[in-house]
């Protein structure tokens, strides 16, 4: 079993900047996946970004190439989600997951089985 929480959403204006913050319990596997999705009011839930644990491969969304970045500390078992130049398309309730060791589809929602509570991200315009 892994726990998940999340921090550091907030409320930002258009071309700004947050860090997303997920701390997990442990992982339970040599390489497993952490992700992050989002949910948009009236959305389904999207893959954003993830990244192998063991190996430090990164995945991401067309609609966030290079303007977020994820990383993560295997010693404090956090993962990152920098989010720069901020969109109001950007505003949803953000969520790690963490997968079940190796997954080939590291943005699907499917492949993750444990996931966090959320924290809210709201960009103005």
């Amino acid at each position: 079993q892994v726990h998940l929480v999340e921090s550091g959403g907030g409320s930002v204006q258009a071309g700004g900047s947050l860090r997303l913050s997920c701390a997990a319990s442990s992982y339970t596997y040599d390489r497993q996946y952490i992700g992050w999705f989002r949910q948009a009011p009236g959305k389904g839930l999207q893959g954003v970004a993830a990244i192998d644990t063991g190996f430090g491969t990164t995945y991401y969304a067309d609609s966030v190439k290079d303007r977020f970045t994820i990383s993560h500390d295997n010693a404090k078992y956090t993962t990152y989600l920098h989010m720069n130049s901020l969109k109001p398309e950007d505003t949803a309730m953000y969520y790690c997951a963490a997968s079940r060791g190796v997954t080939y589809r590291p943005l699907l929602v499917n492949d993750y089985a444990y996931w966090g509570q959320g924290t809210q991200v709201t960009v103005s315009s």
